[in-house]
C-alpha cells in the first residue's frame, strides 16, 4: 500500500485535528470528557483510519478504513452542530469547520470510487487473460 502522508486527504484530514483541537480549547472546562473529548476522538480518527488502511494489504481492506473515516466526518459533523448550538462555537468557526469536514467527505468518497474503478478495471484485465488463455 502507499504511504499515507503522501495522500492529499490525509493531510486535509491531519489540519483539520490540528484546527479542531485549537478552536476546542475554548469549550468550557466541565465539557473536557464530554463533547470536547468527543469531537477531537472523531477528528482524530478520520486521519488515524486513513493512516491504518493505507498499512493494510488489500484494496479493500483500505476502503473498508476509508469508510469508517469517512463515518468519523459524520460523527464530526454532529458533534460541530451541538458545539454551535450550545455556543461552544461562534457561527463563523462551525461555518468553516463545517466546510472542511464536508470537503474531507467528499475527498473520501472520491478516493473510495477512484480505487473501486482501479479494481474493477484489473477484475476485467484478469478475466480477459484467462478467457484468452483457454
Amino acid at each position: 500500500m502507499k504511504d499515507f502522508k503522501e495522500l492529499k486527504v490525509w493531510h486535509k484530514a491531519y489540519a483539520l485535528s490540528l484546527e479542531v483541537y485549537e478552536k476546542s480549547r475554548g469549550f468550557p472546562r466541565e465539557e473536557i470528557y464530554g463533547l470536547t473529548s468527543q469531537l477531537r476522538r472523531a477528528t482524530v480518527s478520520v486521519g488515524a483510519n486513513i493512516a491504518e488502511g493505507c498499512g493494510r494489504r488489500s484494496d479493500g481492506e483500505f476502503i473498508r478504513f476509508l469508510q469508517i473515516a469517512r463515518g468519523s466526518t459524520m460523527e464530526m459533523e454532529h458533534h460541530l452542530l451541538l458545539a454551535r448550538d450550545l455556543k461552544f462555537l461562534t457561527s463563523d468557526a462551525y461555518q468553516d469547520l463545517e466546510k472542511k469536514v464536508a470537503e474531507l467527505q467528499r475527498m473520501l468518497t472520491s478516493l473510495v470510487a477512484s480505487i473501486e474503478k482501479t479494481r474493477g478495471r484489473v477484475a476485467e484485465l484478469k478475466s480477459a487473460e484467462r478467457r484468452a488463455r483457454s
